[in-house]
């Protein structure tokens, strides 16, 4: 019976790619909140939302992490790392170290502190040829999980995420039913009693042409690719002038999905 969550992150636990009514986002952390708080029949439930797009690890161990500690909260999420991993010539096995420090750090302040794996990126464009680099820092991952006694929400095995349909239109970022089924998943991964299979099939989509599928790939580098290069060359991110959502109520996270559905 978990009574308070904190969720520290970057622009996936944030929840780009799941606007609400509001155009602003509502994300795998909220759904997983919901479903924490409706198993606190006699309420009292708290949820805090740190995440902020384009973060670096060391980022949000400066800014989230003594955030999170001070909260001291029953769960902790932190999916933290993919964003340096992105980026040419980084070291996952140094990473890993800095991730290892920050998971030390919540545990000592945390009940439970949950730890997430990155994607399987074989079908993304641009980012399928980083994907031994995901899989030898998925492996740290899992073995300071089992250090530190986290359970590990796995996404590199959640097969429905393969599904282009579990994706925004810039394939960087989730879909609201991809999000929907990392809230799912994670549900499964702390032993509740979720209310839909995540891996249930997608219904069967109509075959697309070469034609077709070329023009939606030219379309998607030029709406999406090129601007986020961009932003690399400029040294800019996605998360500049951006706050954190700070604490939000199970009931307006609800309301917000319930008005979009």
């Amino acid at each position: 019976m978990i009574g308070s969550y904190v969720a520290v992150g970057d622009s996936f636990t944030e929840g780009v790619g799941d606007p609400g009514p509001d155009g602003a986002f509502v994300g795998w952390a909220d759904r997983f909140a919901v479903l924490l708080a409706d198993r606190r029949p006699e309420g009292g439930f708290r949820y805090t939302n740190l995440a902020v797009r384009g973060r670096l690890l060391d980022q949000m161990v400066a800014e989230q992490v003594p955030r999170a500690v001070e909260l001291a909260p029953d769960l902790v999420s932190f999916c933290a790392g993919g964003n340096d991993i992105l980026r040419p010539g980084t070291d996952p096995d140094e990473v890993a170290e800095r991730f290892e420090r920050a998971v030390a750090r919540l545990a000592d302040a945390a009940g439970t502190v949950l730890v997430t794996t990155g994607f399987d990126t074989r079908g993304v464009p641009v980012l399928k040829h980083l994907r031994g680099r995901i899989a030898t820092y998925n492996g740290h991952v899992r073995a300071v999980a089992d250090r530190y006694g986290c359970p590990v929400l796995d996404l590199w095995s959640l097969k429905a995420v393969q599904d282009r349909r579990a994706w925004d239109d810039d394939r960087l970022h989730l879909s609201p039913e991809g999000h929907t089924r990392v809230a799912l998943r994670a549900g499964q991964v702390l032993g509740l009693d979720v209310p839909a299979d995540p891996e249930q099939p997608w219904p069967p989509l109509p075959p697309r042409g070469t034609l077709e599928v070329r023009r939606d790939d030219v379309h998607w580098a030029r709406q999406h690719l090129v601007p986020w290069i961009g932003r690399r060359l400029r040294g800019e991110s996605s998360g500049d002038h951006v706050t954190a959502k700070g604490a939000v109520s199970p009931d307006d996270i609800r309301t917000r999905i319930a008005s979009v559905a």
